[in-house]
């Protein structure tokens, strides 16, 4: 294996290029979608470069109930640095585990709680709560049974024109209808797993905010409707209840989103060209997570098959 096991660990900082450049230049919803993708397979390629260096970590541990043949020599010899690398590959790997079971508790807790909040009203795409502090969330379906609905105060609604609102309506469906949570949950995992794909996750929260934008911008027929709706918003808002869900003004940065909708509407599909700057690093951030997935790859079935010949019959 050699250095490629290694490989995994520090690709992911490939992928900051391709992050920014898919802000710019594709549309939000290719960009949420590429960006989840590569943080999803970078995380995996990291994870499974963790569980490499472990088993051989593992192997060399007093007492480890593995086969003794896994800590002979020619074991060991297929990772550089193995009395470092394998020890200490045990914490970071149980960090990582200890990470996403956070994550998921956490997203699972905010979820329950919303659901219990809204269990008392009448089940309804919207829920309108009679509170003076505005805020307005998307609280998706799978809670205690409901579907997904648009949650919004009556202290945001207060500081919308009749236009704003059906933007806010909108876009809260918008985020909904594409499943932007998903999204929003992998990146998160992904951050937890490797904490060089943190980028991909403030990029991706900014891409579904700019996503759900658009979509709203194409409902209510303006784009200069919603990009008032999303200033008025963030002026009136002191942060939703639920900050993890997905909001009108609680993700990305707002000066950025009403720019964009002030601009006419990016195209469906767009990347720059190869002869320029930004297709040169857009295509070596490409190049990177495919190295990522390929050394992983690589390592892995070296791993297996020494392991195999070292595994008494």
């Amino acid at each position: 294996m050699g250095v490629f096991v290694f490989l995994p660990l520090v690709l992911p900082l490939s992928a900051w290029p391709v992050a920014r450049l898919a802000e710019q230049h594709l549309h939000p919803r290719t960009a949420t979608r590429l960006l989840g993708v590569v943080a999803v397979v970078l995380a995996l390629c990291s994870t499974l470069c963790l569980a490499l260096l472990m088993v051989v970590g593992t192997a060399q541990l007093p007492g480890n109930p593995l086969p003794d043949g896994w800590s002979d020599p020619e074991v060991r010899a297929a990772v550089p640095y193995d009395e470092v690398a394998g020890p200490a590959a045990i914490p970071a790997l149980l960090a990582v585990v200890a990470a996403a079971v956070r994550t998921g508790w956490r997203h699972r807790r905010v979820r329950r709680r919303a659901g219990r909040a809204l269990g008392a009203l009448r089940p309804s795409s919207v829920a309108v709560l009679p509170d003076p502090v505005p805020y307005a969330y998307a609280l998706p379906g799978g809670v205690r049974g409901t579907g997904g609905r648009v949650v919004v105060s009556t202290g945001m609604l207060a500081g919308l024109t009749a236009a704003e609102r059906r933007a806010l309506f909108a876009h809260e469906r918008a985020h909904l209808a594409a499943g932007h949570h998903r999204y929003l949950l992998a990146v998160r995992l992904a951050a937890g797993a490797n904490p060089f794909l943190r980028p991909l996750g403030t990029a991706v929260a900014y891409t579904a905010e700019r996503w759900a934008d658009e979509e709203a911008a194409v409902a209510v027929g303006s784009r200069r409707t919603v990009a008032r709706a999303i200033g008025k918003a963030a002026l009136v808002s002191r942060g939703a209840p639920v900050p993890t869900l997905a909001g009108l003004a609680a993700a990305g940065p707002v000066p950025r989103r009403v720019a964009a909708l002030l601009r006419p509407a990016p195209a469906g599909y767009r990347w720059p060209p190869l002869r320029t700057t930004a297709g040169l690093a857009a295509w070596g951030a490409t190049a990177g997570v495919a190295a990522s997935a390929w050394s992983s790859a690589n390592s892995a079935v070296t791993l297996f098959f020494v392991l195999r010949a070292a595994t008494p019959l």
